[in-house]
């Protein structure tokens, strides 16, 4: 390569202003790694050709290498200001972008190179990238030593759970009842699985309840967030998401159990980006046990905000019955308090007079009384050194001190039990609100 290098500048010299032969010299620098002189002929054909790309790129990658990413980043930035297109240039502003620290940035612009070519993959790129923004799900602990999502089996059950009779009764009907009689449903043909779907406000127990059926019914559980789905990568959200069904199939009879499902099935109308839509359709095919059998896999999802989930989900097969999860009421409030100071040192509680005091109280408002006053009783510990027992008093004390945080909720899911109900699927929560249609 230096015999060629020598021979361009020997030809330079008889013609100097040759911008294709310095052009060709300064790419020949790049590669033999003389950065500082590339650098310095990508400027010299810059001087005789403003607008030239090819030389703005070498610029910019000469700069890149020598350490130069702010400079390497001004250069990049305004070449794709009038073409994305080139995988190069995006590839390289992501590599500046990323030593730059601009990590998120960075894996913007990664995604766009992967968007080009799906098939692409800069190994080194790629790895940094991931270390950069944490732990894999798998570093997280879902997956074990043995290649094996973690799963659990809960030592709770429905007498756990405070109250939610109506909601319990649901459940029995749909999953625990076919798993404790089996041969009743085969003998109408009717197979055991299924989804359902619990909405209501946030703090109402509803994934404290999805972990109680599993114990019901002695049966694996799953709990999976929109973390252990979602990944940054094109297609990898996908494979996640089969990973995880895959493994619940593995450990039939399974509970998996979906928080947030609304993150991830959200409605592919309000949807811009195709690997949203993508992600859905994955989710769909799993959920019909299309090329595989559900037999003995039961799926609960919940969400605060059903009205954002694709239609799609709630067709037969799939989130086929959609159960409101309402606050406790007070009978329920008082369940609750009782679980909740249990082992706690506390005077003779009078629990329905409390429960009457925190009208649309969720379970989580009812746990942050409990924590107000065992600080309050913390703090006057420090001056006697001796702890003293929570009293009814204290707990109406601090009860007084939160609001219900239920509200907030009630005055968006009217809105859409009013006017977006045509099927009555929110009729539950008017009946709740005593408002008639």
């Amino acid at each position: 390569m230096s015999d060629l290098i020598n021979s361009l500048k020997e030809a330079l010299q008889f013609s100097p202003d040759n911008v294709p032969l310095k052009l060709q010299l300064a790419n020949l620098l790049l590669d033999a790694k003389d950065y500082l002189e590339s650098e310095n002929q990508y400027k010299e054909v810059l001087e005789m050709d403003k607008g030239n790309r090819r030389a703005r790129a070498g610029l910019a990658k000469a700069g890149f290498f020598q350490g130069k990413y702010s400079t390497a980043l001004v250069i990049l930035e305004d070449l794709l200001e009038t073409d994305r297109s080139d995988k190069k240039v995006l590839l390289l502003y992501a590599k500046a972008l990323y030593k730059d620290n601009a990590i998120d940035k960075a894996i913007g612009a990664y995604r766009e190179v992967l968007k080009i070519d799906p098939e692409f993959n800069d190994d080194e790129l790629d790895g940094a990238l991931r270390q950069s923004i944490g732990p894999s799900p798998e570093d997280e602990g879902l997956i074990d030593d043995d290649g094996i999502r973690v799963i659990e089996k809960p030592d709770i059950k429905f007498e756990d759970v405070g109250g939610m009779q109506k909601v319990k009764d649901e459940i029995a009907l749909k999953i625990i009842q076919p798993m404790k009689h089996p041969e009743l449903y085969e003998a109408y043909g009717k197979k055991i699985g299924g989804g359902i779907l619990l909405y209501g406000p946030p703090g109402c127990g509803k994934t404290y309840l999805a972990r109680a059926t599993a114990g019901e019914i002695n049966s694996k559980f799953m709990s999976i967030g929109i973390s252990d789905v979602l990944d940054m990568w094109i297609g990898s959200s996908e494979k996640n998401l089969n990973g995880i069904f895959e493994t619940a199939r593995k450990h039939a009879p399974c509970v998996l159990f979906f928080d947030e499902v609304d993150a991830l099935g959200a409605s592919r109308s309000d949807m811009r980006q195709s690997a949203g839509r993508h992600l859905i359709n994955q989710f769909l095919s799993e959920l019909d046990g299309v090329d595989t059998d559900n037999e003995g896999l039961l799926v609960l999802g919940a969400t605060n905000t059903p009205w954002h989930l694709d239609p799609a989900f709630r067709r037969p097969g799939r989130f086929d019955r959609i159960i409101f999860v309402q606050p406790p009421d007070q009978e329920s409030r008082a369940r609750i308090l009782e679980i909740l100071l249990k082992e706690k040192p506390i005077e003779k509680i009078d629990y329905m007079s409390i429960a009457k005091k925190t009208p649309e109280f969720s379970g989580a408002d009812l746990k942050a009384v409990v924590d107000l006053c065992i600080e309050d009783k913390l703090s006057a510990s420090f001056s006697t050194g001796v702890p003293s027992p929570m009293s009814t008093k204290d707990l109406l004390k601090a009860a007084k001190r939160h609001r219900a945080s239920t509200k907030e909720w009630f005055n968006s899911a009217k809105n859409y039990a009013l006017y977006a109900n045509d099927s009555g699927l929110y009729d539950d929560i008017l009946a709740y609100m005593n408002i008639k249609r």
